[in-house]
């Protein structure tokens, strides 16, 4: 069975790929997440992915499959990262109060060795609900706001924040799984099924 290298620290996407049957070890990129002004968030997200992939598959010496994965929240295309400290986490999520925004998951799949390559994104509208300046306090004071991209996670406590999505549920948690798993198969022949 190949190696699969997921080139992030995320627990939720590693909880994610770890559902499958497949040899996965993980091994976090040491690339800094920097934006540059102007581009558009979906090469943000692409670039960013396929330069930790990159990272990871050059220290390879065999042909591991590597995946690399950047998550973002574009809210009036305008990126928002992760929370800097308390008064960010509050400005962010008081902007996303009662509107729509996108999560935007770029992904690189790369064989080391090969450098074969696929680079993607998905890019998922979210709703949301009308959020009270005592309910923002009360999510950030549940401390799951620190590593989340704008500032909340769909998948924990943050799921009673959200009023709609259409997309990809799993490209907000942070990987677009079916249309990875379309992409491994067809590309790299790996299937997760």
């Amino acid at each position: 069975m190949e190696n699969i290298i997921l080139a992030s620290n995320s627990p939720r996407r590693k909880e994610i790929l770890g559902k499958f049957n497949i040899n996965l070890k993980i091994e976090k990129s040491s690339v800094d997440e920097k934006v540059n002004e102007g581009d558009m968030p979906e090469q943000v997200a692409m670039a960013l992915a396929f330069e930790k992939t990159l990272d990871v598959a050059s220290r390879c010496d065999d042909e591991s499959i590597v995946i690399g994965a950047d998550t973002i929240v574009v809210k009036d295309d305008h990126i928002l990262g992760k929370p800097l400290d308390y008064d960010d986490a509050f400005n962010t999520l008081k902007k996303l109060s009662g509107t729509y925004h996108h999560v935007i998951t770029g992904v690189s799949v790369i064989r080391a060795n090969t450098y074969k390559k696929v680079v993607f994104y998905e890019k998922t509208r979210v709703k949301i609900k009308n959020l009270s300046d005592d309910d923002i306090s009360n999510y950030i004071n549940t401390n799951e706001v620190w590593d989340k991209a704008g500032s909340y996670g769909i998948q924990g406590i943050g799921s009673a924040l959200v009023e709609s999505i259409k997309g990809d549920y799993f490209n907000v948690v942070g990987l677009p799984i079916c249309k990875l798993g379309n992409i491994l198969r067809r590309e790299f022949n790996i299937k997760l099924i």
